[in-house]
């Protein structure tokens, strides 16, 4: 079986359009200690970092199905954010809370099979069709 798109993108664009178009707040919470974030890591807590993702809160904000990048005001200046999406944990709202979690499984895409997870074999012999009454 083919590894497929990760899902985790789409459930993320999804989930940031939703909360936009009902007015609220998106945050991420992002794995501060991965090594491709690019974040101003003082502002982490626990190896973890609440980011506002609101178009009123960040610049030159893009959204792609490999990373989010923005930037966003610290203690007053400037600074350019990076993070990859596997580095993502949830997106939710701030109002209310909803939102979803991520497992890594959801960034990676479809498993690969293993040997024990063969597609049955098809049945030899014609095709056959019966009448069900």
């Amino acid at each position: 079986m083919a590894t497929g798109s990760p899902l985790q993108p789409y459930l993320l664009i999804a989930y940031y359009e939703w909360m936009i178009d009902n007015d609220w707040t998106p945050q991420i919470l992002v794995d501060a200690s991965h090594p491709q974030v690019d974040i101003p890591k003082q502002f982490a807590n626990d190896g973890k970092i609440v980011l506002n993702i609101a178009p009123g809160a960040v610049g030159d904000f893009h959204m792609g199905h490999d990373a989010i990048s923005f930037k966003a005001r610290f203690s007053g200046s400037s600074i350019g954010i990076y993070v990859p999406m596997n580095a993502i944990m949830a997106i939710y709202t701030r109002e209310n809370e909803k939102g979803i979690m991520f497992s890594p499984e959801m960034y990676e895409g479809e498993a690969p099979q293993g040997p024990d997870d063969e597609p049955p074999k098809p049945p030899k012999g014609r095709p056959s069709l019966k009448v069900v009454k």
